[in-house]
């Protein structure tokens, strides 16, 4: 987001949050935040048809999602202690989303395991009764069972 929407959100003028960040630069590393060239500046400039920055002297920043973060811990607005509040809030709420699904992954890990093994053995099932019906299409040949007198066969 441009800073200047920034400034809107938070309740600030551009030029504050601007020396807000300047006195906390250390906050804002170049993946939280960065300087529009001149180049990007007129291209965004060119698709507005008008230009409402009224002839702003300096490059536009811009910030990522982390840096939207930052900005409202280091900003003193009352709306950018809000945001800030809510964020942390937010941020409680994934960690517990996280925790939950993990564990969630772990107990469809361990279903997995049990019905692998389970799969196995219905395999072990039906391999025997393959070779039971084997067994019973072609039967040995049995032996007669009693006495057997001597001229007859």
């Amino acid at each position: 987001m441009l800073d200047r929407d920034m400034a809107k959100l938070y309740g600030v003028q551009t030029m504050r949050l601007n020396e807000a960040v300047k006195r906390n630069s250390k906050r804002f590393p170049d993946d939280f935040m960065f300087q529009l060239t001149e180049i990007e500046t007129k291209n965004l400039i060119s698709q507005f048809a008008t230009s409402s920055w009224g002839g702003t002297r300096k490059l536009p920043f811009v910030f990522t999602e982390q840096g939207v973060a930052m900005l409202s811990s280091v900003l003193k607005s009352k709306k950018s202690i809000a945001v800030n509040i809510q964020i942390m809030r937010i941020f409680t709420r994934i960690r517990k989303m996280l925790i939950d699904n993990t564990e969630l992954r772990l107990g469809f890990e361990e279903l997995k395991k049990k019905t692998d093994n389970n799969t196995k053995n219905i395999e072990l099932v039906f391999q025997y009764l393959d070779e039971l019906l084997v067994k019973k299409e072609q039967p040995k040949p049995q032996k007669q069972i009693g006495f057997k007198i001597k001229g007859r066969k």
